[in-house]
């Protein structure tokens, strides 16, 4: 079984989560999600029903690592983020971003809904995911409709009367005001509350309104809360959404080196990265991005149009981070561990400034895009470079008065984090600058 040991497999959790294979250099070869790790990691090596990619998949495992979550569907998630980032060689089939699926709920339109698209636009909804693959994410969204009644559409609102998917509890039924629209939209955020991974808060909520229905004899109306105790509880860990906070951040390799690399006391929670996006100087806008934990969260991303369109990225940079970095988007958006520009040294100089106008300490770097090298300011990205890190990572710097400029290896996992956040930053500032421009 090569260098793997028969007892790391023996010893793998029986629970959900994503598995990393890899190879004698320590480099991450593949990527997979699990309902049960030791299952699935089990039948690389027992099973005799495999094709010649996963034959020579296996003859490459050195070693294995794990990060254990709470569902089948966090797995989903995560190996979607991890394998965008690492671009592991031998998921060759997971890497078009064309499978990705997101959950929509358009929670303020005149008729809410629920449904899965492909692509995040800037219209307001709310977004979860990506999600790798669109099955499970229909089968986990039918079993919460039975729990708590949405529209999969918003072309209902021209019905007259309810469906038949009302009369099989899977529709409010407002065409003949079963519900009312406040009832619904306030339904709309349990199941929100949910998808968030805070399922215990919807589960109290509905106990307590199960009681006070009992308390008040109205045992029609307490059949139906404990009807959705009961589904909601039986979902167990088979649907549970998680908003990522308990990721066991300490086995991500890439936050590890970022830890290290920077000296940072904890690994960053909350990393931001921030683009720009213009045609000459025109519907200049910025973007910006959040990873939690190393992980995209959409909910959290946030855009800017600039006031005043210029051909400078220098001013627009120091524009967009004027406005980010104000006491209120503090408060409101959070707090950043570290901001990722994207840009080289004029760039993060003019971020570095606005920053400062503030009075504030955060932490930040730049991403320049012909070498992928990281820009470090010495006296404004208060950072602390581990120069025996550095040397362990086989990484170099170059010096100036007042940068330092590192070159990693492309394939270190630390760089493939940054160019995942920087591409994504990059992709949120164009999406919105074409949606600008096809207004004109």
């Amino acid at each position: 079984m090569n260098s793997l040991s028969k007892d790391e497999i023996k010893n793998l959790p029986s629970e959900p989560g994503i598995y990393f294979f890899l190879d004698n250099n320590r480099k991450i070869i593949y990527i997979g999600k699990a309902a049960n790790l030791k299952r699935r990691v089990n039948q690389y090596f027992y099973s005799s029903l495999k094709d010649l990619k996963t034959k020579q998949l296996v003859k490459n495992i050195s070693s294995l690592s794990f990060i254990v979550l709470d569902s089948e569907i966090d797995a989903l998630f995560l190996e979607s983020e991890m394998i965008k980032r690492y671009k592991p060689k031998y998921n060759i089939l997971l890497r078009d971003n064309k499978s990705l699926c997101y959950i929509r709920i358009n929670l303020y339109s005149a008729y809410p809904s629920v449904s899965i698209v492909r692509q995040v636009l800037d219209d307001k909804a709310n977004y979860f995911g990506p999600y790798l693959s669109v099955l499970p994410i229909r089968k986990a969204l039918r079993s919460l409709r039975q729990i708590i009644p949405f529209y999969d559409s918003s072309k209902n609102r021209n019905r007259k009367r309810v469906s038949l998917d009302y009369h099989l509890g899977l529709e409010p039924g407002l065409e003949e005001g079963k519900t009312t629209e406040e009832e619904y939209r306030k339904n709309l955020r349990y199941l929100i509350k949910i998808i968030r991974g805070n399922k215990k808060a919807v589960i109290d909520l509905f106990t307590k309104k199960m009681d006070q229905a009992t308390k008040n004899q109205n045992y029609e109306e307490a059949i139906i809360y404990r009807n959705k105790l009961f589904s909601l509880k039986a979902l167990d860990q088979k649907i549970i959404f998680s908003d990522k906070e308990y990721i066991d951040i300490s086995k991500d390799y890439a936050l590890d080196e970022l830890r290290q690399l920077f000296s940072f006391k904890k690994i960053p929670k909350r990393i931001e990265g921030i683009d720009v996006s213009h045609m000459s100087g025109t519907n200049v806008v910025a973007s910006m991005v959040v990873f939690i934990n190393g992980v995209s969260t959409p909910k959290e991303y946030r855009r800017f149009k600039i006031k005043i369109d210029q051909n400078n990225d220098f001013y627009n940079i120091y524009q967009t981070l004027k406005r980010r970095l104000t006491k209120t988007h503090l408060i409101d958006f959070g707090w950043p561990d570290l901001i990722i520009i994207d840009g080289g040294k004029g760039q993060l100089e003019s971020a570095i400034k606005a920053r400062d106008s503030f009075n504030l300490t955060i932490p930040m770097i730049g991403i320049a895009k012909k070498r992928e090298q990281i820009v470090v300011s010495k006296y404004g990205s208060n950072l602390n470079l581990n120069l025996k890190y550095l040397s362990f990572l086989n990484g170099y710097m170059t010096e100036t008065e007042k940068f330092i400029v590192i070159d990693l290896d492309l394939n270190t996992n630390l760089i493939k984090l940054i160019q995942r956040i920087r591409d994504e930053s990059h992709r949120f500032a164009i999406t919105y600058h074409s949606l600008l421009k096809n207004k004109i």
